[in-house]
């Protein structure tokens, strides 16, 4: 076991009309958080700085990474955690975190496709992803890495309702339309 803490992280499922969810294709390791060949796909995620709102968080993690600003709340997940795998690489900006504890919102894109945009640095944080695509969220746990595959299962578990449920973030249900 280890001493170390969990990075505060936000994950966001940006949902299309059909109920497939946002994936971008990762282009480069970040110290712990590896990618490994024909598994480089994942869910737009970030950390959260200090003080700041969750929701905000995710809003802000979802424009940097995909420039995507035109999405309504569905849903958010309990509190999930993975851990990194054993890195020895140089030091590193995660060196002093086991892993991440994360929240995972879902979200309905309601914006144009043709703002998605994951290749233009924003803030002043590099592209993470060099390509983005659709796809269904049952199917994600099978595309990523393996340290984040049963975080994902379980996303993909309680989110699995929303596509029929819309949830109306004012409280209450919405009609069974699709998303």
């Amino acid at each position: 076991m280890s001493d170390k803490s969990y990075r505060p992280n936000v994950g966001i499922a940006l949902f299309n009309t059909a109920g497939e969810v946002l994936i971008g294709r990762r282009f480069r390791d970040d110290g712990p958080e590896i990618i490994l060949p024909g598994l480089e796909w994942q869910m737009p995620q970030g950390g959260v700085d200090a003080g700041e709102d969750l929701r905000e968080a995710a809003r802000r993690e979802l424009w940097e990474e995909t420039n995507v600003r035109d999405a309504d709340f569905l849903g958010e997940t309990d509190w999930l955690t993975y851990e990194f795998p054993p890195y020895h690489g140089p030091p590193h900006r995660f060196d002093r975190f086991r892993g991440q504890r994360q929240k995972w919102f879902a979200l309905r894109f309601t914006g144009d496709e043709a703002d998605i945009d994951p290749l233009t640095s924003r803030n002043g944080q590099p592209a993470e992803f060099d390509a983005w695509r659709w796809e269904r969220l049952a199917r994600v746990p099978d595309i990523v890495v393996p340290f984040r595959r049963e975080v994902y299962r379980e996303v993909a578990r309680q989110f699995a309702g929303l596509r029929s449920r819309p949830v109306d973030p004012r409280g209450g249900r919405r009609d069974p339309s699709p998303l």
